[in-house]
């Protein structure tokens, strides 16, 4: 039997619905633990996790048939925090379970973090100025540029740039910040099983710049280094009208889209992934995978928020968590046989 992979919850902001989704996810994936498949770590506040499970009528996991994950409290923070509310004392618990699973997994105690929602306000208010997730991982392993995917079922979304103005997305579209993403997507499909990938490039501009009449980037910075990629024979299409290119996907003509700004790639992802009753409004489940790639640890995570809105009342849906845990099983296992075929082919090749 193949070692367990070993996931680190961490729960995010506990004011929100992370202990409560992070409750109900590790119960929804008990059969991997039992399978003897996974082992799952939680990281945050014990305390906002009993609470949840009892709002929630679970029973402690220490009280089931086999444990069913492993608490790290990350405390004490002095300051208290309130269900529903923002502040310092959310962020810092936040902020303190991401750095120790960021060093679990830099250690070899665990194989990949999923990451709950937290708070940017809250984070700020404890003094870590970072825009999200994505940021703060990069800071604490020391690498300056990752790449965000976002993932619903088969559909999957790179981004050259993420959390920036709107006027700042142009000078940020290099030929070596495209070289990364292209580099990191192909890497990515291949670990997800997908062994000859039809990625698709995202034009910047509408219609692809209309041959430099509604701009020059796509001519000029795109398409040259999509070039470079088609010339050595790998799936790279496009640029491809960022107005069409999501639906070709959903139509199973790409693996990928590799996106050039934030919103370009989030709202199809989310308008997909966020189910809402039409009738009242009210959100009936919300699915999505954020996906950190680039860094020499792995980050899956809920695509949503806190929603402090609806935290404490036992109504949060955790099929984003569960989606997250199942996208970075697939990745760990995906990674360990490419390398093991690599190692196997070079070993064939010494002989």
């Amino acid at each position: 039997m193949t070692n367990p992979i070993r996931l680190a919850f961490t729960m995010g902001d506990p004011a929100g619905i992370g202990p409560e989704i992070i409750a109900k996810a590790v119960r929804e994936m008990a059969g991997l633990v039992q399978a003897g498949r996974a082992e799952f770590i939680v990281l945050g506040s014990a305390a906002a996790l009993r609470q949840a499970e009892a709002l929630l009528g679970l029973p402690a996991a220490g009280e089931e048939a086999g444990a069913l994950y492993r608490m790290v409290d990350v405390g004490p923070v002095d300051a208290p925090f309130v269900t529903g509310q923002v502040s310092a004392a959310g962020g810092e618990w936040a902020y303190r379970a991401v750095e120790k699973a960021a060093r679990m997994v830099q250690a070899g105690e665990a194989d990949a973090i999923v990451t709950g929602p937290l708070s940017k306000e809250a984070l700020h208010l404890a003094g870590h100025h970072f825009e999200g997730h994505t940021e703060l991982l990069a800071h604490l392993t020391g690498q300056r540029d990752a790449v965000m995917m976002l993932a619903h079922g088969d559909m999957r979304v790179t981004h050259v740039t993420t959390h920036c103005a709107l006027a700042d997305v142009p000078r940020r579209i290099t030929p070596e910040r495209l070289r990364r993403v292209f580099d990191v997507t192909l890497d990515a499909m291949s670990a997800l099983g997908i062994s000859n990938p039809r990625v698709a490039v995202a034009g910047l501009n509408p219609h692809c710049g209309e041959g430099g009449i509604l701009g020059k980037e796509d001519d000029e910075i795109i398409a040259p280094v999509i070039k470079e990629y088609t010339d050595r024979g790998l799936g790279l299409i496009g640029p491809v009208p960022g107005d069409t290119v999501f639906i070709k996907m959903r139509a199973r003509q790409f693996d990928a889209v590799v996106a050039m700004f934030h919103d370009q790639g989030h709202i199809p992802l989310k308008l997909l992934g966020f189910q809402v009753d039409p009738a009242t409004g009210a959100w009936q489940a919300i699915s999505g995978v954020n996906i950190t790639l680039g860094l020499p640890i792995l980050r899956t995570s809920v695509d949503h928020g806190t929603a402090f809105d609806i935290a404490g009342k036992g109504v949060a849906n955790a099929n984003s968590v569960v989606e997250a845990a199942e996208y970075a099983i697939q990745l760990i296992a995906g990674r360990k046989a490419v390398a093991a075929a690599q190692a196997a082919t070079e070993g064939a090749q010494s002989c």
